[in-house]
C-alpha cells in the first residue's frame, strides 16, 4: 500500500495526540506501541523504517522518550507548528488528570483506588507492546548483524546496564560490524554528510509574572535541570527527584515522592507529569504549571535541534549504521521492558486470559488498541468489585 509522505493536517494531528494523552496507559513502551499503530498502520503517515529512525533519535536525548517521539512525529508531518502541537496535545490531558489527582491527594492525603482498573489495563499493555515489538523487529532486524546486536543489547539491559550505554554500545557495535564487512579502514570521516544545515531553534519562551517569586523560580530551575539530564525510565526520574527534592532541598518527604511517581505511572500519557503533581503540592496551580513546563521544555528544544538532522544523517553510511544500531538497541530495551511488564501484569488466570485474548484481537483483527485499553480497565474494575 502506498504510504503518505505528505504533510498531516494540524487538526488531525492535534486530535490524535489529545486522544493518546488521554488514553495511552502503560508507560513509554506502551505509548510507543500505540503511536506506531496510529501513525504507521492506521494513517500511513510513516513507514516502519521512518518510525524507527525517530524512535532511535528520541532515545538518544534526555527526557521522556515517548513524548519526544510524539514531538518528532509532529515535526516530520507538520513542520514547526506540528512539533509544538503534537507535544503539547500529548502532555496536556495527562497533566490535567494528574493535577486533578493532586488536588484530591492534598485534600484527603491518599490516592484514589485504581488498583482494579490497572489490573485490567496491564495485560492489555503487554499485548500492545508485543504487537509493536514484533512489527518493528521485522523492519529493523533484517540481517544477521542487526539480530546479533539486538541480542547483545538485550543481554546488557537484562544485566542492569544503563539505557544510554546500551544505545550507544549497540550503535557503535553495528557500525563496527558494517565497517569491517565493507573493508573500510576508517569510518570517522563518513560521519559527516556533505551538507548539514544549521539547526533552527524552536522558540518556546516562558514569560510570566509568577517568576518574580523566588521559590517558584527555584522550582522552575530544578525541574528544568531534571528535564535536561534525565535519561531512561520512571525509576531514573525517581532517583533525580529524590536527590533534589527530598535529600537536598527537603521540599518533600519520601512518602510524598513515591505517591507522586505512582500517580505519574498509573495515569495515561507521560510519566514526567509527576512534575505536575509535585508542583501542585509545593505551590498550588502556579507550581503545577511551572513544574510541567520546565520538565518538558528541554525535550522540545532537543527535538527542534535533532529533528532536522535525521534525514541528513541517513546520507552518511557510517552515521546511518550507527543510527540503525541505536534503533536496534531501542528495540532491545523495549523487549526487556516487555519482560518486566509481563512479570508484573500476568499474575493469575484472568490476567493471562485477557492478555491472550488481546494478542489474538491485535494480531488477527487489528483492533484499535485504545478500545482494548478501555475494555481492559472496565473489566478490571468489575472484577475488583467482585472481590
Amino acid at each position: 500500500m502506498q504510504r503518505d509522505s505528505g504533510r498531516a493536517p494540524l487538526g488531525e494531528l492535534a486530535i490524535l495526540f489529545l486522544k493518546l494523552g488521554t488514553l495511552a496507559f502503560g508507560g513509554p513502551a506502551a505509548h510507543i506501541a500505540i503511536m506506531r499503530q496510529e501513525v504507521v498502520d492506521r494513517r500511513k503517515w510513516l513507514t516502519d523504517a521512518e518510525f524507527l529512525d525517530l524512535l532511535g533519535a528520541a532515545n538518544l536525548i534526555p527526557g521522556p522518550s515517548s513524548t519526544e517521539l510524539a514531538i518528532h512525529i509532529g515535526f516530520r508531518k507538520a513542520g514547526w507548528m506540528g512539533l509544538v502541537l503534537a507535544g503539547v496535545c500529548f502532555i496536556l490531558p495527562a497533566a490535567l488528570i494528574v493535577l486533578g489527582l493532586a488536588m484530591l491527594y492534598q485534600r484527603w492525603h491518599t490516592l484514589p483506588q485504581v488498583a482494579g482498573v490497572m489490573y485490567g489495563v496491564k495485560p492489555v499493555v503487554v499485548a500492545i507492546v508485543l504487537q509493536a515489538l514484533r512489527a518493528l523487529a521485522l523492519s529493523a532486524l533484517r540481517t544477521k548483524a542487526s539480530l546479533a546486536v539486538a541480542f547483545v543489547g538485550f543481554a546488557l539491559a537484562s544485566a542492569g546496564v544503563h539505557e544510554l550505554v546500551v544505545l550507544i554500545g549497540c550503535g557503535l557495535l553495528l557500525l563496527l560490524i558494517r565497517s569491517i564487512k565493507a573493508g573500510q579502514p576508517s569510518v570517522l570521516p563518513l560521519f559527516m554528510p556533505a551538507a548539514i544545515p544549521k539547526p533552527r531553534w524552536a522558540v518556546l519562551a516562558v514569560t510570566s509574572p509568577l517568576l518574580a517569586s523566588h521559590s517558584l523560580w527555584r522550582l522552575f530551575l530544578v525541574f528544568l535541570k531534571i528535564g535536561s539530564v534525565a535519561f531512561g525510565s520512571g525509576y531514573v526520574l525517581l532517583a533525580f527527584l529524590k536527590s533534589d527534592l527530598v535529600d537536598r532541598l527537603h521540599w518533600l518527604t519520601s512518602r510524598q515522592l513515591l505517591d507522586a511517581v505512582a500517580v505519574g505511572q498509573i495515569t495515561p500519557g507521560p510519566v514526567f507529569t509527576t512534575a505536575t503533581f509535585i508542583g501542585y503540592l509545593l505551590a498550588g496551580i502556579p507550581g503545577a504549571l511551572l513544574g510541567t513546563i520546565a520538565i518538558f521544555l528541554p525535550g522540545f528544544l532537543f527535538v527542534s535541534i535533532s529533528g532536522p538532522l535525521i534525514p541528513k544523517i541517513r546520507q552518511s553510511p557510517a552515521a546511518a549504521a550507527a543510527l540503525d544500531g541505536v534503533t536496534v538497541g531501542s528495540l532491545a530495551l523495549i523487549a526487556w521492558v516487555l519482560v518486566a511488564l509481563g512479570r508484573a501484569a500476568l499474575v493469575d488466570l484472568w490476567s493471562i486470559a485477557l492478555a491472550l485474548a488481546c494478542i489474538l484481537l491485535l494480531f488477527r483483527f487489528r483492533i484499535n488498541s485504545v478500545w482494548l485499553i478501555l475494555a481492559g480497565g472496565t473489566l478490571g474494575a468489575l472484577l475488583s468489585l467482585r472481590g
